[in-house]
């Protein structure tokens, strides 16, 4: 597997993380006191659409591309606006042509009071994100392993917040290394809001991952892990990635009925070849 952020950026699964990361921010903007977002894996911040990479797999225009000229109810356009004005800020024009990852919609979402720690350890991405967010007396970029920022930056001095771990899954290996990371900054800081993503192409990796996380995250019983799953189209040996994952420790009481109202109204335009299909439900729970 290899999930590099410059040749998927603005996919389905782009957009489904994005839409629960905004929903995730907008609760914790209802209470006054700070907060931070770290967010270990970053990428490059800001993604050229028109650009060789994201040309070569054009995955945004079945993704964000379609997300923009759909029609919602009242209440899930309502959910998502927030998402898509920021995407719409970065294309003050007709055509899309860029799109904002994690850490830039994150940034938007931050009132004076709090933070970005955003981690990236590639070359070009992090000059690429340092260009992004120059002069951001709000937003750190640090050169730092995101597997070791897990531990290094929680808990955060405000003590509310949110940790974003999006790896590039290059490896198999990544499973295991998101189930012992999590772990480990959950021994830190238990009471902190996780956003665990992950591709969705072998079930038993999935279901072997979420029940980790679920172990560590539902002390004293209580379930405290959500997963999210949607899926474009039936997972086949030749597909590429048709399906992707999230896992949500400590989510915002709002949030399951939040994504499965928006994702009841993805399932038709972000289908390939027919509807898509989702999934949410509390793990262990």
């Amino acid at each position: 597997m290899n999930y590099r952020h410059a040749f998927h950026a603005g996919n389905f699964a782009d957009v489904v993380k994005h839409v629960a990361l905004t929903r995730i921010l907008v609760y914790l903007q209802d209470k006054p006191a700070a907060f931070r977002v770290i967010d270990t894996h970053a990428g490059a911040g800001l993604y050229d659409l028109t650009g060789d990479e994201a040309t070569r797999g054009g995955e945004w225009r079945t993704g964000i591309a379609r997300l923009m000229q759909a029609r919602f109810s009242d209440e899930v356009r309502a959910l998502v606006a927030p998402y898509l004005d920021i995407v719409r800020a970065f294309n003050p024009g007709r055509d899309l042509v860029a799109y904002p990852g994690s850490p830039l919609i994150a940034r938007a979402l931050l009132r004076p009071q709090d933070s970005l720690v955003a981690c990236e350890l590639e070359p070009k991405a992090r000059r690429q994100l340092i260009d992004a967010l120059r002069r951001d007396e709000q937003a750190r970029v640090v050169d730092l392993d995101g597997w070791m920022a897990l531990t290094a930056f929680v808990p955060p001095k405000e003590r509310r917040g949110l940790v974003v771990i999006d790896p590039p899954f290059e490896s198999r290996a990544e499973f295991e290394r998101l189930a012992s990371g999590f772990a480990a900054a959950h021994a830190k800081w238990p009471t902190g809001v996780y956003l665990l993503w992950y591709p969705l192409k072998e079930r038993r990796a999935a279901e072997t991952l979420a029940a980790r996380v679920a172990a560590v995250a539902n002390v004293g019983g209580e379930a405290k892990c959500l997963r999210v799953e949607f899926s474009v189209a039936p997972q086949t040996p030749e597909a590429g990635l048709v399906s992707a994952g999230l896992l949500i420790v400590n989510p915002p009481w709002t949030l399951a009925g939040e994504m499965k109202a928006i994702l009841h109204q993805l399932e038709k335009p972000l289908g390939l070849g027919g509807a898509g299909r989702f999934r949410i439900d509390t793990v262990g729970g």
